[in-house]
This record gives structure tokens, sequence and C-alpha cells, in this order.
């Protein structure tokens, strides 16, 4: 069970406990999707606006995960907030990364549909090729029914 913050109408935080639930072997046939999201904390400032870096780690990410590539994008932000974003469209749904200078933060979108394909490798892969000093990890199946 994770706990999240809330606000109510008075604008004052409150807990909210939030049900995850995780595929199991024997319900894999009727999944659609899953989806694997979470935020990176205290990156190095060097490899966050590596651009070039960045590109090649979601490539990477997506070959491990078995992922299809149609396409992939980036672009790089300046300013004090400024940081790059890869987008990976992929037969299999999409993976984006986003990164944040000044907060020395990213956040890592995959969400995937595809019966081989392993998006908890891939988030895994750039936990270890980013290498960030905490991180947060949550899971979605993204189910028909």
């Amino acid at each position: 069970m994770t706990t999240l913050l809330t606000q109510n109408a008075k604008m004052r935080p409150r807990k909210m406990e939030v049900q995850v639930s995780y595929p199991k072997d024997k319900e894999m046939d009727r999944i659609v999707g899953l989806h694997v999201f979470g935020n990176l904390y205290d990156l190095d400032p060097k490899l966050a606006t590596d651009i070039e870096y960045l590109k090649a780690v979601v490539l990477k990410a997506v070959e491990i995960a078995k992922m299809t590539l149609v396409e992939q994008k980036a672009w790089q932000f300046g300013g004090k907030k400024g940081g790059v974003s890869v987008i990976a469209l992929v037969t299999e749904s999409h993976f984006a990364l986003h990164t944040w200078n000044e907060y020395k933060y990213a956040s890592i979108d995959i969400y995937t549909c595809g019966e081989h394909s392993d998006p908890h490798a891939a988030f895994n892969y750039v936990i270890q090729a980013l290498k960030p000093k905490r991180h947060q990890v949550f899971y979605a199946n993204r189910s028909s029914e």
C-alpha cells in the first residue's frame, strides 16, 4: 500500500491510502499494458544535462526492455530550470525521460503493451546509468478489464 498526500477543500494536506497491485504471471494474458514510472533525485548535473548521453541511455533501455523503436526525439532547454527531454515512440507505446537542471531531478515514464516487453528492466537500466542518490518507482496495470 502506498501513501500519498492530497489536499481537501480547505487546502489542508491529508493522507489517502492507494491500493497498488502488481500483475501475476497467470494474469499476463489479459494485460493490455504495464506502466512503470518514477522519480530520480540528486542526479549528477553532468549526466542530467548531457543530451547525447541521455539519448543513448533511452535507446539502450528500449533495447533491454525488448521494445521496438519507431522514433526518438530529444530537446535541450536552457535557463535556470532547463533540462533535457528524450521521448521514444515504440511499437508497444512510449518511453519518456525528462530532467531538470536546477533540481538535479528526472522523471521517467515507460508504458508498454507488448507481451514480451519489460518496462521494469528499462527502468532499472536507467537507474544504473544515471546513478541517482535515491529514486521512486510506481507501477500501474493498464488492463482492459
